[in-house]
């Protein structure tokens, strides 16, 4: 493990419930930025060796393992009972699937709280300081340890599986924010059109729906689309950024491929604006004057010429 990747662990996602404040609705289906709020969870969790989702087996974003409590409907404990099943990693993730500003971040950032603290547990706590026992990272052998110390797990509350555990929390009233009501919805897709969510939002709404797990330079391929649409041509912003990225998959896709396609597109659209302004080419050479003559060609001086 790197100073960058989070320890081994996984994950279990509880996406189950009957959503009765949203009159029954399917609360993970729900779409916040374009994307279901059970695929914005699974973006969060996506470093988990094995991640399993314990509801009705549906479409995803993402591959995972499918498991069921008993009965169905049976609580959260129960749930994360049947989920734990599933899970080998000394470590697990725990989470809702109710959660919008839930991020890879905050996932890793729980992880090294627990693992440095020396805890059972670390979850967030929300705006109000409530504990948040759905969004935390466990050891694994003491979730186990409390489940099997419970009995009979069926309608049983969190608190009373937490109740028994060496927790350290962590504050934060984004990350912790769920979606238990249509205002909270409400709320929710409003902030994640604020000025300053919105384009890394819809860059993530674009990728999930595409299939497509790659770093984008955001910054980069707007500074390629300006350089298009001043020194080109408004239309040419779109098209030359479709083409970079043809190019990159073309060159075997990744974010080398795409800087690299990036780079030479804004190369050319350089030359071209300097073409139309007469400013000095690469080579110390005039670009203006004679636009229609490259800078290594001779012109034709025959007499009968032209």
């Amino acid at each position: 493990m790197t100073s960058n990747e989070p320890p081994a662990h996984d994950a279990v996602v509880l996406a189950g419930g009957g959503a009765r404040r949203l009159g029954g609705a399917d609360k993970p289906g729900v779409r916040v930025g374009g994307r279901a709020l059970l695929d914005r969870v699974l973006a969060a969790c996506a470093d988990a060796l094995t991640t399993v989702v314990v509801a009705d087996p549906r479409p995803t974003a993402r591959a995972v393992r499918w498991a069921r409590e008993d009965p169905p409907g049976a609580g959260p404990v129960a749930a994360l009972g049947a989920g734990l099943r599933h899970s080998t990693a000394g470590l697990v993730v725990v989470l809702s699937a109710d959660l919008p500003f839930l991020g890879p971040d905050t996932v890793r950032r729980l992880l090294t709280e627990l693992t440095t603290s020396g805890a059972e547990g670390a979850l967030l706590t929300d705006a109000d300081g409530r504990d948040q026992p759905l969004v935390a990272a466990y050891r694994t052998a003491a979730l186990r340890r409390e489940l099997t110390a419970l009995g009979g797990l069926a309608g049983l509350p969190l608190r009373r599986l937490t109740a028994g555990l060496d927790l350290t929390r962590v504050p934060d009233p984004v990350a912790s924010f769920d979606c238990d009501t249509w205002d909270d919805i409400a709320s929710a897709r409003a902030r994640i059109r604020e000025h300053g969510h919105v384009l890394d939002e819809w860059i993530s709404a674009v990728k999930d729906e595409l299939g497509i797990d790659l770093d984008v330079d955001t910054g980069g391929l707007l500074d390629l689309a300006r350089d298009a649409a001043h020194g080109v041509a408004r239309p040419a912003a779109p098209l030359t950024t479709f083409l970079v990225g043809y190019a990159a998959a073309r060159a075997g896709g990744g974010p080398e491929a795409v800087a690299e396609a990036a780079r030479r597109a804004a190369d050319l659209a350089v030359r071209w604006a300097d073409e139309s302004t007469g400013a000095p080419s690469a080579d110390g050479s005039p670009s203006g004057g004679r636009p229609d003559v490259a800078p290594d060609a001779t012109p034709d001086t025959r007499p009968d010429a032209g």
